[in-house]
């Protein structure tokens, strides 16, 4: 009797547990927390989906520029959705720091041009590059690799021929530092006057002899002195090298004051510009202010792949 009073207390007592107003209540808010979340998950979703067109930019093809030839492009960047709502998942809210984004590259690249010489990179990129062009000046190469290194910044070095068949140990040593190395020619002529077979053996014996004792292809080619013809430029890229020129203009060998190199580069200097120099006293002298004051405009400074790179700088 006593088991059977205590079974129908437990019926009863689980009977009004389960239809206790005050339990109703209590389950309906769950229920509603548990929506509301989900509401919350979706609309932070919705949010991105909406908002992440504010924040695209469309890559730029590379092309043919009427005033400063070959132009590479550059990637655009599109919101990664996914990730950059596992970004805000945690604090439920939008926020554009926390937006991840994937580049999205052109349709055209710098390889798809015709044979083209190359005055600059894409003016949207901010980077630099410096073009030192090597065929004398041995007493000031070792403060320029130290100033670089010493900035930590990487440049071009184009070499002449027969300079690094004089010189190996210091063509080892630019690239032991981490620079690139291009093609200058072997001895410096006036590319322009030569025909076709004396301008691919310039190019040929110095390709062979910066590799021989580097180890390095040369992918560029800057002409002495700025001069070339269209042949040129094509039998450059028969060789699978572009021909680069410059933008900024040192004129470092009319031996100018520090003070009037570095104006001379910092009134003109921009986003993607080539800044061409030579291993002189007056390069020497001027070139830590230099780096710095290019550092302070808000612009990179590193090898002419880089700046040729249709890789977006993302800040």
């Amino acid at each position: 009797m006593k088991k059977l009073s205590m079974f129908a207390f437990l019926v009863i007592a689980a009977w009004f547990s389960v239809n206790n107003p005050l339990v109703d209540t209590y389950v309906s808010s769950l229920k509603g927390n548990a929506l509301t979340v989900g509401e919350q998950e979706n609309s932070l979703y919705q949010s991105i989906v909406k908002n992440a067109p504010t924040y695209e930019i469309p890559p730029s093809d590379a092309k043919i520029d009427r005033v400063w030839k070959a132009i590479p492009g550059y990637n655009g960047i599109k919101v990664d959705i996914d990730a950059s709502y596992k970004n805000m998942k945690k604090n439920g809210i939008f926020d554009e720091k926390k937006l991840v984004y994937k580049q999205i590259e052109p349709a055209i690249h710098l390889k798809d041009l015709p044979p083209s010489p190359i005055y600059r990179g894409h003016p949207d990129k901010p980077m630099v590059s410096f073009i030192i062009n090597v065929a004398w000046g041995n007493e000031y190469l070792p403060e320029i690799l130290a100033t670089l290194k010493s900035h930590q910044v990487t440049a071009s070095f184009f070499l002449e021929g027969n300079w690094v068949k004089n010189n190996p140990d210091l063509a080892k040593m630019i690239v032991s530092a981490g620079h690139e190395v291009g093609n200058h020619s072997y001895s410096h002529p006036n590319m322009q006057k030569l025909n076709a077979y004396q301008t691919r053996d310039q190019m040929v014996r110095t390709n062979e002899v910066i590799e021989a004792a580097t180890g390095k292809k040369s992918v560029w080619f800057a002409p002495p002195s700025g001069s070339y013809r269209d042949e040129t430029v094509k039998i450059a890229a028969e060789l699978n090298m572009k021909t680069v020129m410059w933008t900024v203009d040192t004129v470092d060998w009319q031996k100018p004051t520090p003070d009037q190199l570095i104006n001379r580069v910092i009134t003109k200097i921009d986003n993607g510009s080539m800044v061409l120099m030579h291993p002189t006293e007056s390069t020497a002298k001027s070139l830590n202010r230099l780096i710095t004051l290019i550092k302070e405009k808000g612009l990179q400074i590193s090898i002419v792949s880089d700046l040729m790179s249709e890789e977006r700088m993302v800040k």
